[in-house]
């Protein structure tokens, strides 16, 4: 059975860091894009960032460059996300996802689209106060 769990979550100033950690089991995902994602109260699912399986290779959400770093350890099966300059619109349940085809040679546009990802992590929760 494949599980994804995040880890990491929790309420924070503005201006504030965490660093949200999303660990696989069950099966091996690095070969695979992975990402996050985000829901805000009464919003839809929002990108956030992805990462290639060639490491190197990472996209993001306007709302998240120059503030969130997306890294992953393959050895650890975990995928990461570093919140930095948290604000209060950051505030939602933050879902990683990875897709279950290898070395994918999907276009980096895609990587933001949450149907192309197979499978969800149950979520953990960043509170931002003002």
């Amino acid at each position: 059975q494949v599980q994804l769990v995040e880890s990491g979550g929790g309420l924070v100033q503005a201006g504030g860091s965490l660093r949200l950690s999303c660990t696989a089991s069950g099966r091996t995902f690095s070969s695979s894009i992975v990402g996050w994602f985000r829901q805000a109260p009464g919003k839809d699912r929002e990108f956030v960032a992805a990462i290639g399986w060639r490491a190197a290779s990472t996209y993001y959400a306007e709302s998240a460059k120059g503030r969130f770093t997306i890294s992953r350890d393959n050895a650890k099966n975990t995928l990461y996300l570093q919140l930095d300059g948290l604000k209060p619109e950051d505030t939602a349940v933050y879902y990683c996802a990875a897709d279950a085809r290898p070395y994918s040679r999907a276009a980096l546009s895609s990587w933001a689209r949450a149907d192309m990802y197979d499978y969800w992590g149950q979520g953990t929760q960043v509170t931002v106060s003002s």
